[in-house]
């Protein structure tokens, strides 16, 4: 069976998949989406600063709202400071998070300025941040890296073996340099490495578009698990395909009345729940959900179009009601 089950310590993962952490996506409502489609063992929170939350700022502590249906969870930070970092990561703890993380991947310029990828070039920086978390929290920690900073600087087993030495638990790793960003092709040869040298749980992350990706990452790396990351807004039945390809090797597609159904649903929970800038979120969706439909095109541009989320919901019927209403 792939992807198996697998423990980061005490808190057992089932199946073996992780939705990734994106900064605009994995919010409460979107990863209470991907949790009841079914097929994923663990989601992550946006990748969140632990200087905002240390001071309290709102729109900040909204990224680590979470409903209990979301367990487990894992509540990711960023962050260069070691004694800020120690400080959010036990906030995060209190919260009631199964799991915190610490953003070591991310290659976006005003993130690396004071933690994410950045970390990758200051390794004693990057020890002295791990073990201030590790020293603040009890729940297990995991980190999420990148392959390193450039083709030049291929850190991915030292920073591994580093964190394993300190208490890390599990590690992520996305084997595109930060150079890359998200260009090119992942280089699944670092995961591998990553998996041959550490005894802590390896997650691969990078160019995963399919179940049949999936197999063939676990089955080239030995890697424990699966992080999805581009490929979930796109294709949000990604996790319940990867399980169907587990169980019988084949896997269902959407139809347009699954379209329809996604699409409604979850916009019309932003509306319910309130959710800060719906109308901005709903035509970024719209976006991601409609890949694959038929003219979907046409309701990019009337959702895009529209001033109101009446509007946007109005728009959504009708595109589908030529076709599965």
């Amino acid at each position: 069976m792939f992807p198996a089950p697998f423990s980061i310590r005490d808190k057992l993962i089932s199946p073996g998949t992780v939705l990734a952490p994106m900064a605009g996506v994995t919010d409460t409502v979107f990863r209470r989406m991907i949790r009841s489609l079914g097929g994923c063992g663990l989601i992550m929170t946006e990748f969140t600063s632990a200087e905002c939350i240390t001071r309290n700022n709102a729109r900040t502590s909204r990224y680590l709202f979470f409903e209990q249906d979301e367990h487990p969870i894992t509540g990711q930070l960023f962050g260069a400071e070691p004694d800020v970092m120690g400080r959010a990561a036990g906030m995060v703890e209190q919260l009631g998070f199964d799991i915190v993380d610490v953003n070591l991947g991310c290659p976006a310029r005003k993130v690396v300025k004071c933690g994410g990828s950045g970390l990758l070039r200051d390794l004693q920086g990057l020890e002295k941040v791990l073990r201030a978390v590790r020293s603040a929290v009890k729940i297990p920690m995991t980190i999420k890296i990148r392959a390193g900073w450039d083709g030049n600087s291929i850190v991915a087993v030292e920073v591994a073996r580093l964190a394993e030495q300190i208490g890390v638990e599990a590690i992520a790793v996305h084997p595109r340099t930060r150079e890359q960003g998200y260009t090119g092709r992942a280089d699944w040869n670092v995961i591998r490495d990553v998996k041959q040298a550490v005894r802590m749980p390896v997650i691969g992350n990078g160019d995963i578009n399919s179940p049949e990706d999936a197999a063939r990452m676990l089955r080239e790396t030995g890697c424990d698990a699966v992080m999805i990351g581009r490929a979930a807004p796109n294709n949000p039945w990604i996790f319940r395909q990867i399980a169907q390809f587990a169980a019988n090797g084949s896997y269902d597609q959407p139809t347009e009345l699954d379209r329809y159904q996604l699409l409604s649903s979850f916009f019309r929970n932003m509306v319910d729940t309130e959710w800060p800038d719906a109308i901005g979120r709903m035509k970024q969706f719209a976006c991601y959900f409609t890949h694959g439909v038929r003219n979907g095109g046409v309701l990019r541009r009337d959702v895009h179009h529209a001033h109101t989320t009446a509007e946007i919901l109005d728009r959504v019927d009708a595109f589908f009601a030529q076709t599965v209403i």
